[in-house]
């Protein structure tokens, strides 16, 4: 369980999040919904250990995250970032063998059940036949997977995702949406996300944690989300909930 309490971050001297006390389980599909300026990337950088709050706590069963060692910490949280590194050079096959730096170093004797699971999480994120390619050579969405099977195989049981879908087409956000959710249902990896799109989140999401001026504006499933006052405030625009064919929940459009 990650638990904060009391957070406080500030810029020039400006509040820019409080929260007085946040709880995220390792098992659910989390989304983090918001404005821009809301205060998404802060509450996801404190979690992913990018930079402290500047008042309050923030522990990892139990224990401050301040106090794990980066490896340590490696091995239960995987992160990434809205900016994908470049990795010039490396195949697909080579980027996903990073995922195992936090369990055997730079210098550490490869085992056989390294190559499994670098093997599997090829697999898992249908990857594997781009596994002899230059990673910074496939297209946006094929790059996502591939930077999600390195935190496979990274093994930590909580991955954290920076606005995934930014880059990607209507078709490719689906897919990578799909793919997460099944990372979490099949594989028992809790995920949690940044994301901007409304319907997008509450067909996936298990539990929705929407930020308004850098407080906590509702936290709950994506069904209760889904309302004309809560949504409308929430972006201070009329949003409409309108049905979709073949779909239980209705989908937001702006009014």
């Amino acid at each position: 369980m990650l638990t904060m309490r009391n957070i406080q971050v500030r810029r020039d001297q400006r509040l820019i999040l409080s929260l007085d006390s946040l709880d995220i389980a390792p098992d659910q599909f989390t989304v983090i919904l918001g404005h821009n300026g809301s205060g998404k990337s802060t509450l996801m950088n404190l979690i992913a250990r990018q930079f402290k709050p500047d008042q309050g706590r923030i522990e990892l069963d139990g224990k401050s995250l301040a106090k794990y060692s980066q490896r340590e910490f490696a091995r239960r949280v995987a992160f990434l970032p809205q900016r994908l590194p470049e990795v010039a050079g490396l195949t697909v096959r080579e980027l996903v063998r990073l995922g195992r730096f936090p369990w055997r170093g730079l210098l550490g004797r490869w085992q056989t059940e390294d190559n499994q699971v670098v093997e599997r999480a090829l697999v898992e994120t249908d990857i594997a036949h781009y596994a002899e390619h230059l990673a910074d050579s496939l297209s946006g969405g094929e790059r996502q997977r591939a930077w999600i099977a390195m935190l496979l195989a990274q093994q930590a049981p909580l991955i954290l995702l920076d606005e995934p879908t930014s880059a990607l087409d209507l078709a490719h956000q689906y897919e990578l949406m799909g793919l997460l959710r099944a990372l979490n249902r099949e594989a028992g990896r809790g995920v949690v996300a940044i994301l901007h799109d409304i319907n997008l989140t509450t067909r996936h999401a298990d539990r929705i944690i929407a930020l308004k001026a850098g407080r906590v504006h509702f936290d709950g499933p994506p069904a209760k989300l889904l309302c004309h006052d809560m949504l409308s405030r929430l972006y201070d625009i009329d949003i409409q909930l309108v049905d979709q064919p073949g779909q239980a929940n209705k989908i937001a459009v702006v009014g």
